[in-house]
């Protein structure tokens, strides 16, 4: 099992393929994985926001993780998303894909019923308690309709399973107050592909990544020139591509990411419902912004 306690870089947070009769499509998810072994993507987030979880069933959750394992064969972390709104589910999936052998988790906030402070940071802390791997706090409010509190990240941040969060809510002024919390026992990464650079200039060690999944080796790349001080390097990339980042998230992820890896020939690009195909507004975006980074032709 890999060892997350110094996780660095780029941490792909994984589409994942379904076939045209909507299952999912296990040969494409190979090919996918393999891409990023192949252009040194740091870690692997499968049944994340972009993998789709929240339309499948806990036994293709299972699959996708123990597939993803066994695929890896141990040369990256991989970390699953287990997040849920009801605590007790998050809790089963967790323990579920610790038994399959991940190497971490992710933990979401209670979307949808929510709760107030003391409920959110139980919700956290009963994961916590209950595995013996690291998690990454999920903070994405425009998604969740939630936060976590300066507060609770104080408390759960001293947590021995709580590795660190990923801070999804583009506030800076937010980022700035929970960086305090970061050290070597607790990380941060960055949760929007816009502000890499601006979120490592606070203390994040990396990006968990919508991006990655098109272009694995340049945030790679990108990443670890700005950790190994090249930051002008680094910051030519970022701006570089913000077109094509700004194109992938024109509808909501994972539309256009599932979209653009279609148009660079990794399979069509099949969804689960309510999801559904680009329109042709956001296709002919997507596609310009590819060609613009040079991506196709």
């Amino acid at each position: 099992m890999a060892d997350l306690k110094n996780l660095k870089g780029s941490i792909v947070a994984l589409v994942t393929p379904f076939a045209a009769d909507g299952s999912v499509d296990f040969d494409a998810l190979g090919r996918l994985i393999d891409f990023h072994l192949e252009n040194e993507t740091d870690a692997l987030l499968v049944l994340g926001t972009t993998g789709e979880s929240s339309t499948m069933s806990h036994e293709e959750d299972d699959a996708v993780c123990e597939f993803t394992v066994k695929r890896v064969a141990g040369r990256i972390p991989v970390i699953a998303g287990s997040g849920s709104n009801s605590t007790q589910t998050m809790v089963e999936k967790s323990l579920s894909y610790q038994r399959i052998g991940v190497d971490g988790l992710l933990l979401i906030t209670p979307y949808y019923n929510k709760s107030n402070e003391e409920g959110i940071y139980r919700h956290f802390t009963a994961v916590l308690d209950a595995v013996d791997i690291p998690c990454i706090l999920y903070n994405v409010p425009g998604r969740t309709g939630c936060s976590i509190s300066e507060r609770n990240i104080e408390r759960l941040s001293k947590h021995p399973n709580a590795l660190g969060i990923k801070e999804a809510s583009g506030n800076m002024s937010y980022a700035a107050r929970i960086a305090r919390y970061v050290n070597e026992d607790f990380l941060m990464f960055s949760g929007n592909d816009d502000i890499v650079l601006p979120m490592m200039a606070l203390g994040a060690s990396g990006v968990i990544s919508v991006w990655a999944n098109v272009m694995p080796l340049e945030v790679h790349r990108m990443v670890w020139s700005y950790l190994d001080g090249n930051h002008d390097a680094a910051l030519a990339e970022q701006l570089r591509c913000m077109d094509l980042i700004d194109a992938l998230f024109c509808e909501v992820n994972p539309i256009p990411v599932k979209g653009a890896l279609e148009m660079m020939g990794y399979g069509k690009a099949e969804y689960r419902q309510p999801l559904c195909e680009l329109s042709d507004a956001a296709r002919t975006r997507v596609e310009q912004a590819l060609k613009g980074v040079g991506l196709i032709g």
